[in-house]
């Protein structure tokens, strides 16, 4: 079965690095979670897969991962399902190619993955113009906020105002990530500035 050989091979990562392990430590209730957010963003439903929040409750339930360890489980078993739909494959194919690439692959995690593809895999969508389109990222978010600097590179005395920003982004993988970044008053005016003419040439198109 070359759709089989295909996901077996896309599963030959789980084993590396103990990542079979960690996903043994992943209560059912968040992997089932973590699988049907991968299955929404493949679906082009949601911007990406925020493996940063679903970790940080995971930790707070008491269960010791960290947030790269989900990234890479999240991104492991995106290529999975990705591959499976193209394939087209069925529950039963998918759930026989797990076993035999991944033989520690706990029983919960398997019984998720049934029931996640059975109840959501035939509506998964990979065109290939949905696929050149994920070679780069994606705006989800952005937040402000006006402060006063205590110390800073860029700032040549102390109490001078600045401006923070925070933007929520999507890798091409679905892994949502937030980057931050200070500007001075004059640096955000001129920022303001350039969206106002983005802004004012999209309402031209």
């Amino acid at each position: 079965m070359a759709a089989g050989s295909a996901a077996v091979r896309a599963l030959a990562a789980l084993d590396v690095g103990g990542t079979a392990d960690k996903i043994s430590l992943i209560p059912q209730d968040f992997f089932a979670e973590l699988c049907e957010q991968i299955i929404q963003h493949l679906n082009h439903e949601i911007p990406g897969i925020n493996t940063a929040e679903l970790c940080q409750r995971i930790q707070t339930s008491g269960i010791e991962i960290n947030a790269g360890d989900l990234a890479k489980i999240a991104n492991i078993f995106s290529f999975l399902f990705s591959t499976a739909a193209r394939n087209n494959l069925s529950t039963e194919e998918l759930v026989i190619t797990l076993g035999n690439a991944v033989s520690t692959l706990p029983k919960h995690a398997l019984q998720v993955i049934r029931h996640v593809w059975n109840e959501q895999g035939k509506s998964i969508s990979v065109s290939e113009d949905a696929r050149n389109t994920a070679s780069v990222g994606q705006f989800v978010d952005m937040k402000w906020k006006l402060g006063v600097a205590m110390s800073s590179d860029t700032c040549r005395s102390l109490r001078f105002p600045y401006v923070a920003v925070t933007l929520r982004v999507a890798d091409p993988s679905g892994q949502i990530t937030d980057k931050s970044f200070e500007m001075s008053i004059p640096q955000f005016k001129n920022f303001f500035r350039q969206f106002k003419e983005m802004a004012a040439v999209l309402e031209t198109v």
